[in-house]
């Protein structure tokens, strides 16, 4: 009986690999628990093969999508919001302005970016504000917010 036997992995598991490899596991470990799970298969040609080709689908999806994100932050890093809101003694907001409302500044300049890409606390202060927007892991925009007292 063989003592281990290969397999390719279709998820990253952490105390083995990424996803595509070809790694080595007891026969046990590969029927019961990795193969029902969907986390691996046996190491055939056709499944290494059909592996690889994902991986390479995969890297050039991600490629396009940098470029397009590139693209974007170009845009948005010359993009101004201006956005009034009732202000109090000391241009203390009645409120904060928030993602979502960043969010709809954005999307009525032409611009789709989800608000969960936004980082920043809610603003409660008149002024001119810069919020980042993480667009890829590496790559983020720089915009300015101008709150100003209705």
């Amino acid at each position: 009986m063989a003592t281990h036997i290969h397999v390719v992995l279709t998820q990253e598991l952490d105390n083995l690999g990424k996803s595509g490899e070809l790694v080595k596991v007891r026969p046990g470990f590969a029927r019961n628990y990795l193969v029902p799970r969907g986390l691996a298969v046996t190491a055939t040609a056709e499944n290494v093969a059909r592996i690889e080709h994902q991986k390479r689908v995969i890297e050039a999806q991600a490629v396009k999508s940098r470029a397009e994100a590139e693209q974007l932050a170009s845009k948005l890093n010359a993009v101004k919001i201006s956005i009034s809101r009732p202000a109090g003694e000391g241009d203390k907001l009645y409120g904060s302005v928030t993602t979502r409302d960043i969010e709809e500044a954005l999307a009525s300049q032409g611009f789709t970016v989800d608000r969960r890409r936004i980082e920043t606390d809610a603003i409660k202060s008149v002024g001119t504000h810069s919020v980042q927007i993480r667009l890829a892991p590496s790559i983020t925009a720089k915009i300015e917010v101008v709150v100003s007292a209705k």
